[in-house]
């Protein structure tokens, strides 16, 4: 019997966490846990005003992700397997994405404060996909919150994620390039992918190296 898992699923916006994260949780009986974006009362400024709202937008946003990566601490006896489609280190990477240098010396004094009080994940996945696909998703599912959103200030903060990712040893890392990858649908096409995704996730697990695989249908 596989023991549970926790796996948190990262990448820019409009990649597809979400929808990755459902569809793996429908076969592992998974709980989900997904980020809370809407509360956040700078957000929406920020997107258009990104010097004088980044600040505060990315402290609130990094408290109230601590909060509910505490809260991953619980355990649930009746769906062990944990599923989350952001883990708390996106923070650091938004930090230094938006923070002047003052601020981001500030932010990194609360932020290792918090970080060592969370749950490491046993495998995180990296979607990728291009800045034109990014788009098009984000258009597609039409936040009135994303509106404003600057094409270039996507496309620096997929380079970041790449960056981050290029150099990150903390868990094991499965790298999916989420372009054309087709699993959202019912197809028998679609569950094998699913459920080869699971297998690589499983056995990463099971090895528990800071090993970093792409993934290929």
């Amino acid at each position: 019997m596989d023991s549970p898992i926790y796996v948190a699923v990262e990448g820019p916006i409009g990649v597809g966490k979400t929808t990755l994260v459902e569809r793996l949780a429908e076969r592992l009986d998974a709980r989900i846990v997904l980020e809370s974006f809407e509360d956040n009362p700078f957000l929406a400024r920020f997107y258009e005003d990104r010097e004088r709202f980044a600040f505060p937008t990315q402290i609130f946003f990094l408290m109230s992700r601590f909060k509910q990566q505490q809260e991953l601490m619980q355990p649930d006896l009746f769906r062990p397997n944990l599923l989350s489609d952001y883990h708390l280190f996106k923070d650091r990477i938004f930090a230094e994405l938006t923070l002047r240098d003052e601020e981001l010396s500030l932010y990194e004094r609360v932020y290792r404060s918090l970080a060592t009080q969370i749950l490491k994940p046993d495998v995180v996945v990296y979607l990728s996909a291009p800045l034109s696909t990014l788009l098009t998703r984000i258009a597609r599912r039409g936040r009135e919150i994303e509106r404003n959103m600057d094409p270039e200030y996507l496309m620096e903060l997929a380079r970041s994620y790449q960056r981050f990712f290029m150099r990150y040893d903390e868990a094991p890392l499965l790298k999916v390039d989420n372009d054309q990858l087709d699993y959202a649908t019912k197809t028998p096409e679609a569950s094998a992918i699913i459920d080869n995704l699971i297998a690589r996730i499983r056995r990463l697990a099971r090895e528990n190296r800071p090993v970093r695989e792409e993934f290929s249908p």
